[in-house]
């Protein structure tokens, strides 16, 4: 393997996961859900095998898959995009990060007020777009910052651009990053900036992630030390601060991260190209839209058509989630469930890998089919999804002799 492209598709669940009693999760099932929108249509992830990951055969098993496939449990305790990301990457979190459904306590308020130098309004969970049609006319009379959290463990700061230029913005959350810390480590302190005038504000693009650091080695750090390029698209630089990556791209939308991908995959580079496509949890499932999230899959399965034409003969795909969020049931939060994983290449032997233990299975397989030395948590599957040379001695023999 030369380059490998593995995509989150964000929040696309397929089912409650053994425990997601424990997480309130009971019933959630986000590909179902969409799947019975007529906007749903996605004949290339089908062709790879989708409908043949188990407990999906609703949707339709191919004959012939041309994909590797799995159905994945979460190991860490969380349901968030942060721990989904770090396991997914090898690090298998025992505790959630800390949440705050009562808003901040009053000493970590106060310490914000003092290094921004102005007073906090809100500080509840909120929805993003509620909030600042709830606060904004009085964010935009008294300068006051929007703090508010949601289900997940973030601290976000939304603010008009015109009363807090971006920039400044930015300088707060980096602020506020270094104060949450201890019981307080967040995993995501998030700049919200918007526009427009009362009531329709609106949230822009300039939105970004100031993340808490992994707090242990994942395959990035791996794949980098190994002398292979890391190239992220989408919001995956933030989730893991910025830390082994060697160029970052980010998107305004999943259509902008789709074509940075396309245009990546012309260059000749090896290593791995990391993408989170956001719209399908941010724009949909937080907003219970089954229809959008429907579409947007759909819009990512034409994409995929076009794409896989491109891949070259020593390219691997890999094709997953992080969390679910079932846009179908009343909770607007992410949801505990399994998520898919698809695996396609020339290379690749397109078996049933069943139901893996881990996310951090699919960091440790990226390890191997690059020949690295693999320092995080997960057991690889290489030898199983990997085809036998022309020789019939199954991996090359400096693939073999890492594995062994």
């Amino acid at each position: 393997m030369n380059r490998l492209f593995w995509i989150v598709l964000d929040s696309l669940g397929i089912g409650e996961a053994p425990d997601a009693a424990d997480f309130g999760d009971t019933g959630s099932n986000t590909l179902k859900s969409i799947s019975k929108s007529k906007k749903f249509h996605i004949p290339n992830l089908l062709s790879l095998g989708m409908g043949n990951i188990d407990s999906l055969s609703y949707l339709g098993a191919a004959a012939n898959p041309r994909a590797a496939h799995a159905r994945l449990t979460e190991s860490s305790r969380g349901k968030d995009t942060t721990i989904g990301h770090w396991e997914m990457a090898g690090i298998i979190s025992p505790r959630p990060l800390p949440t705050f459904p009562d808003g901040f306590p009053p000493e970590i308020i106060s310490q914000i007020e003092t290094a921004t130098g102005r007073k906090v309004i809100c500080n509840k969970p909120y929805s993003g777009t509620e909030v600042i049609r709830d606060y904004g006319d009085l964010h935009i009379k008294t300068g006051s910052l929007i703090v508010y959290t949601s289900a997940d463990s973030v601290f976000q700061i939304a603010a008009h651009e015109e009363i807090v230029p971006v920039d400044v913005l930015y300088k707060y959350c980096e602020a506020a990053r270094k104060i949450l810390t201890g019981e307080y480590a967040v995993g995501r302190v998030i700049a919200r900036p918007f526009t427009g005038k009362s009531p329709d504000f609106i949230r822009t693009s300039r939105r970004h992630d100031f993340s808490l650091e992994p707090y242990g080695n994942t395959v990035l750090d791996d794949l980098k030390a190994g002398g292979l390029r890391t190239i992220s698209v989408g919001k995956i630089y933030d989730i893991f601060a910025g830390r082994s990556i060697d160029e970052s791209h980010p998107a305004v939308n999943n259509s902008d991260a789709m074509n940075t991908v396309s245009q990546i995959a012309e260059r000749d580079f090896r290593g791995l190209c990391f993408v989170n496509l956001v719209d399908f949890d941010m724009l949909y499932g937080h907003r219970n839209d089954t229809d959008g999230y429907a579409a947007a899959v759909s819009e990512f399965d034409r994409w995929l058509g076009g794409f896989l034409q491109k891949m070259r003969s020593d390219d691997v795909l890999f094709i997953t989630a992080d969390h679910g969020c079932d846009p179908a049931t009343p909770s607007t939060d992410h949801s505990r469930e399994y998520v898919p994983f698809l695996a396609y290449g020339s290379e690749i032997n397109p078996v049933n890998l069943g139901t893996r233990a881990s996310f951090a299975d699919i960091a440790a397989t990226a390890a191997e089919l690059f020949c690295v030395k693999y320092t995080a948590s997960g057991t690889g599957f290489a030898p199983e999804i990997k085809k036998y040379t022309a020789s019939g001695t199954g991996f090359a023999p400096e693939i073999k002799k890492e594995l062994l």
